[in-house]
């Protein structure tokens, strides 16, 4: 056969997909018909139940007369609600993401002893080995960080000095810690291989240092000066608290979970929970969210105009404006109704950082406030709905973190170093009890059909 140009090849294998992407196509009136229930939600919106957990538990409504009822959200780790366990660590002006890690991972607060040991332990778990930022970052960089980290967790599989195999608890928590310590490391230097190969900076990689929390060696590792104040180490690290766990039954978690009953190794499930955190409709929406706000304030010249912003979130709902989806990103969410307790939390941090960085904070920051107002109406009023949803924790993290200024290729990353915890409690609390590798069942909807020899079939050109 002779050979072909690449241009040949694209044409193809464009032509092959013309003639046959209707083989893709499903009825939508399958799903009715057999009763499906899509993204593993009841009809009524709650989640299907697939499982227990002691992790986290997450409460948007309850369930009354068969039928749910919403109410103000709230998070639990381990039973502690996440608001008590902020404000303790703030009351004590300490930070709290390396105790909210201990809890998550061992199940109860730790004792002064017990986190001073646990910190201990991290610090000497956060170098990376001989060589990987080398030959597994700076050799093959990648233009998405989220992308990076996941190769980079497949990668450390082949550097496990033990048996990167072995399920047992004590094996995997040992694993669990080094993966925790060493995530905020790959990023940081995903970062940097980033904006060298793919930005043309200069490149600059600095090595965790001891004594600092996981919110400073962050700031530190991240900033080419490496300076940061009390006040964002702080604010960072109260962002890492709030992400850091959400149950069993968010999308990353899930698959985590999903992988994990197959009995693989940690680290194909830890990577496949960072793959499902990078989409838009997960922990990507911090990213959507600051792209869709360019576009408000591109079109609004007036972010103070509520007529002009309403017209423009319109725009956005009847997919004329924006990336076609429809959506208004960090609005609505699978459980919260009619609040996330992380939103209000982070809305009044924001409220402060913006005071203090000045009045053109301050107008983005109404601005923020007036889309979370708005946009529930607008999405109602234009599909004809009456549903209750409130602003989620992806709509303010990303303007917090750019108020930190910290870049915008770091907004998902950052949320996979705090989810980093509850992800390897899941896999503990999912291979350390007897239970059936997860497979829900799809229905079969194309017919049966007889092989055709070569000669009776029909031409594959056009």
């Amino acid at each position: 056969m002779a050979e072909i140009t690449k241009a040949e090849a694209r044409a193809i294998f464009e032509r092959l997909c013309e003639e046959h992407i209707q083989n893709i196509r499903l009825d939508p009136s399958g799903y009715e018909l057999y009763k499906v229930k899509r993204g593993l939600r009841n009809s009524d919106g709650t989640g299907v139940v697939a499982g227990i957990t002691r992790i986290g538990n997450v409460q948007g409504y309850i369930i009354q007369d068969n039928e749910p009822v919403a109410i103000p959200g709230k998070l639990f780790y381990r039973g502690i609600d996440v608001e008590e366990l902020i404000a303790g660590c703030q009351a004590e002006d300490r930070f709290g993401f390396e105790e909210t890690a201990f809890l998550l991972l061992f199940g109860e607060l730790p004792t002064q002893a017990q986190l001073d040991d646990f910190v201990r332990a991290m610090e000497e778990y956060r170098a990376l080995p001989y060589r990987f930022t080398e030959d597994m970052i700076l050799a093959a960089p990648s233009q998405d960080v989220m992308n990076k980290l996941g190769r980079g967790i497949l990668a450390l599989y082949s550097y496990d000095q033990n048996d990167p195999e072995d399920n047992s608890y004590t094996a995997q928590m040992e694993k669990a810690m080094y993966l925790i310590a060493r995530c905020p490391v790959i990023v940081a230097h995903g970062l940097a291989a980033k904006q060298h190969y793919h930005d043309h900076a200069g490149l600059h990689l600095f090595d965790p240092q001891p004594g600092l929390s996981t919110a400073e060696n962050f700031l530190y590792s991240v900033r080419r000066d490496n300076h940061y104040s009390k006040e964002e180490a702080r604010l960072l690290d109260l962002c890492l608290i709030m992400h850091a766990e959400h149950g069993g039954g968010n999308n990353s978690a899930f698959a985590c979970r999903v992988l994990s009953s197959s009995g693989t190794d940690i680290y194909s499930a830890i990577s496949a929970a960072v793959g499902s955190l990078k989409g838009p409709k997960h922990g990507g929406a911090n990213k959507k969210v600051m792209e869709q706000f360019r576009v408000i304030e591109s079109e609004v010249s007036d972010w103070d105009d509520e007529t002009a912003v309403r017209r423009c979130l319109m725009r956005i709902a009847s997919e004329e404006l924006g990336d076609g989806s429809g959506l208004i990103y960090g609005l609505g969410h699978a459980v919260y109704t009619i609040s996330d307790p992380r939103t209000a939390i982070l809305k009044d941090r924001a409220r402060a950082v913006a005071a203090a960085k000045g009045p053109d904070a301050e107008k983005e920051l109404r601005l923020f406030e007036m889309v979370e107002r708005l946009g529930p109406e607008v999405l109602n009023e234009y599909r004809g709905e009456h549903r209750v949803f409130c602003a989620n924790v992806d709509f303010y993290s990303g303007l917090v973190y750019k108020m930190l200024d910290i870049p915008e290729d770091l907004f998902t990353p950052l949320f996979a170093i705090s989810r980093m915890v509850g992800w390897c409690a899941h896999r503990i609390e999912e291979t350390c009890n007897p239970g059936k590798i997860i497979r829900p069942a799809y229905k079969a909807v194309e017919k049966a059909k007889p092989f055709v020899p070569m000669a009776e079939r029909g031409s594959m050109s056009p």
